[in-house]
């Protein structure tokens, strides 16, 4: 154990000890103690927050490496080519053996084993953005196949796999965006065996947010950049190794940062949510980061930031869908085995059509996300068709989860079963922004 391990538990066990005391409330000094606690445990969680790898370029790239855009084959066929359909049914066999039996510990303690995540790292989640040159597996770009990735892996546990997928949306960004520099530093390790942990930050902790107009800023100062602002219920954030923030640029408009996590002035404190409690969600504070002038991805182009946004939302829906299909799988068998009244309670018209109208709308949900994601890989306008699937999914995840719960009966209130823990990570389907990326 280090010194710092060996501290942290020293400064835990003295807290617990100190706050069990009676001899605070006789002499009156309880209040003020525990707010002494609550600071000098932020301060703690702080100082841990901050230890990462160091990130240097192995080699010198003379110009950025990209994957080339999908070829437009003139017919809408979303049919899994070969590759992908490997690919998905090993993720499928990993999200039903590994991910399921997993997710009601990692809900309870807040946390993804760490076996976990290295199983999945080695599946490749997180290079499917990288290009070939700098370790990567895809020959070419292909949102839908992060879309299908991230829909089967949701089929285990929702907040399992946010947690797996965060750093390759980090990855993704660099790939698609960073410069030479950028990528020759930061890809690497996403490609080899001990990947680093990443997250996309974009949510912040404010009402009616709109990722476009991030509270966040960042001002120049000489050839650097200084942050300042705070992000919320980002991925593995006391754990994370790199992020990529998004913040204002004075007469620019929204862009996207790369941050390491030991810089000075980065800290993070433990947030977290109604659902998606495997991710352990946590706040991202930025108290006057300083940042290199290369430290900003694609210039600042706003053009970029709203596409980074587009292609998170289409993230989103994709675990919504991979979910929702978890929702109706434990359905069907469930109402054809509940007995009422001397039958199945599948035999009553209402539970019948309301399993019915759920099948109805995945399909739906599941076909905007893979077509937004078609013209995405094509280099085409996908925003339209991007609004359209996250409004789908925004409303229809939400049903569905709660007609799940409902259609269990008492059976869908209580922990036995995982539906409603389906149900509350579906809610941050329309929620959230950010942390994924396809």
């Amino acid at each position: 154990m280090s010194l710092v391990d060996r501290g942290l538990q020293l400064a835990l066990r003295s807290s617990t000890r100190l706050a069990s005391s009676d001899v605070l409330d006789r002499l009156g000094m309880r209040q003020s103690v525990e707010r002494g606690l609550f600071r000098a445990t932020k301060g703690t969680t702080r100082a841990a927050a901050v230890a990462g790898r160091t990130f240097a370029a192995a080699t010198k790239l003379t110009s950025p490496a990209r994957q080339p855009r999908a070829q437009d084959k003139g017919l809408f066929d979303l049919t899994p080519n070969d590759e992908q359909a490997m690919l998905i049914e090993a993720i499928a066999d990993f999200a039903a053996t590994a991910v399921r039996k997993a997710a009601t510990e990692a809900d309870a303690q807040s946390e993804t084993p760490d076996e976990l995540l290295a199983q999945a790292a080695e599946l490749g989640l997180g290079m499917l953005g990288i290009p070939e040159e700098l370790g990567g597996v895809m020959a070419e770009r292909s949102a839908v196949t992060t879309v299908l990735v991230a829909e089967a892996l949701a089929h285990g546990d929702m907040g399992i796999a946010l947690a797996a997928l965060a750093p390759g949306a980090v990855a993704t960004t660099i790939g698609l965006w960073g410069d030479a520099d950028q990528q020759a530093q930061y890809l690497p390790p996403f490609a080899g065996e001990t990947p680093p942990a990443a997250a996309l930050a974009l949510l912040e902790p404010r009402p009616i947010f709109d990722p476009l107009r991030p509270g966040t800023k960042a001002r120049r100062d000489g050839s650097d950049w200084v942050l300042s602002g705070a992000k919320s219920l980002v991925p593995r954030a006391a754990a994370g190794e790199l992020f990529v923030v998004s913040a204002d640029v004075p007469g620019t408009g929204p862009a996207l940062f790369v941050i390491e996590s030991g810089i000075e002035g980065l800290y993070t404190a433990p947030e977290p949510a109604m659902g998606l409690r495997a991710a352990s969600t946590g706040r991202l504070i930025l108290e006057d980061v300083r940042v290199p002038a290369g430290a900003i991805l694609a210039d600042g182009d706003p053009l970029v930031f709203a596409e980074c946004v587009q292609r998170s939302r289409l993230g989103w829906c994709a675990l919504a869908v991979g979910t929702g299909q978890a929702v109706l799988d434990y359905l069907i068998p469930y109402v054809n085995e509940r007995s009422a009244f001397g039958e199945p309670i599948s035999n009553r018209q209402a539970v019948a059509f309301a399993v019915a109208d759920i099948g109805i709308e995945l399909e739906g949900m599941r076909l905007t996300t893979w077509r937004a994601a078609s013209r995405a890989d094509q280099g085409k306008s996908f925003d339209r068709e991007t609004a359209l699937a996250r409004t789908l999914c925004t409303h229809k995840a939400m049903k569905i989860g709660a007609d799940g719960v409902q259609l269990l009966g008492g059976h869908g209130y209580v922990k036995e079963h995982p539906v409603e823990r389906w149900y509350r990570d579906m809610r941050a389907a329309g929620l959230m922004e950010g942390a994924l990326l396809v």
